[in-house]
Parts: structure tokens; sequence; C-alpha cells
């Protein structure tokens, strides 16, 4: 797999989350095997490859075709490209703060025993991966804010869902940049980028 195929991923994992969370906040839903694939990212903290984090590269089929429709100007829901643009922002200032990093790495390796007996889409490991996205990342600025219905964004539950696939979203884009991405993919390697999205799909 080349460089841009491994980026093309890391970006497909982010967008995939993120429509998760685009769908959770409007129907109180998320879609079981996509919210797996998320969550369970977010514990293979030491993969051995970027496919390995996602379980396996198919796994980011609908993450793939989602970029494909952006690059393609066929997006479906256009707060999809700002959510993301706020969410790669964010992984900015979280890598720039070693001390809040330290602790989201902490209570991933706490909660990881839990996440392995139980399941990482749990209800109790989806209710601690909200909460340390709460007491750590939500604490930069600005804020990732997300529209939705407002009868599911007041449920405790709901919040602490789209949280903890926020965190799943951020532990992409740390991925995406580990993989030497960066806005110049979007500008300068678009062409290659897509290549490699279409040879994905």
């Amino acid at each position: 797999m080349s460089a841009m195929q491994e980026r093309a991923l890391a970006l497909a994992g982010l967008v995939q989350a993120l429509a998760q969370v685009r769908r959770i906040a409007d129907t109180g839903q998320a879609e079981s095997a996509v919210l797996s694939t998320a969550l369970e990212s977010v514990f293979r903290i030491d993969a051995e490859s970027p496919a390995a984090v996602y379980g396996d590269a198919s796994a980011l089929r609908p993450g793939m075709q989602l970029l494909h429709d952006y690059f393609r100007n066929d997006a479906q829901d256009p707060l999809l490209p700002r959510l993301a643009l706020a969410v790669l922002q964010l992984e900015r200032r979280f890598v720039r703060d070693p001390a809040m990093t330290e602790r989201v790495h902490q209570g991933i390796t706490v909660l990881s025993a839990q996440a392995h007996n139980q399941g990482a889409t749990h209800p109790q490991v989806l209710s601690e991966l909200g909460r340390l996205y709460a007491d750590t990342v939500s604490h930069l600025r600005p804020r990732v804010m997300v529209q939705g219905n407002p009868h599911y964004l007041g449920q405790a539950d709901v919040v602490a869902e789209i949280r903890a696939v926020l965190l799943a979203a951020l532990r992409s884009a740390v991925l995406w940049r580990q993989l030497g991405g960066s806005f110049w993919d979007f500008l300068l390697r678009r062409r290659e980028l897509v290549a490699a999205i279409e040879q994905a799909l």
C-alpha cells in the first residue's frame, strides 16, 4: 500500500466516523458495524499498519465512498466537510498539548480491558469514552460544534455516544498526520489522493 493510499485510509476513517456523528445527532441511532469500526480503532493504539487500526481496509468502504463523492463535488451532506475540517484543526491543537494527549492516552489504556471484555460499543464503554472526551478534548478551543435534532442532542447517552465517536474521528486525524498527511494533500496532491481513493473502491 502506497503512502497516499494509507493517508486516504485514515481520511476515510475520519469522515466515516463523522458521518456517524451526524447520523446520531439527527436520528439518535448509529449503524452498528460502522460504529464498531470507529470505536475499536480508538483502542488499537499499537496496530501494525493503518489498515489494522480499522480491523481491515474493507471496513472503510463507506468512508472511501464519502471521500470520493466529496472530491467529485457530489457530497450529500454539506455539513460533513465542515465538521471534518474542524476535527483536522482540532488535531493540531490536541497534539500541541502534551499533558492532554497523555491524559487521553492514559484514559484509553485504562478503558482498553473493559472494551476488550465487553466490546468497544458497550454502553458503559461508550459512556466512559464520552466522559474522557468531555474532560479533555472538549476544552480545546474553538470547540467542534455538532448540529442535529435537539430532541436527541438533549439526551445524555446520545451526547456521550457522539463524543465517543468524535474521539474516534480525532484518532483518525492523528493517524493521518502521522502518515505524513497535511492540507497540501487537498491542494497540491489532490489528483494523487483521488487516484488512491478510486483504487481502494
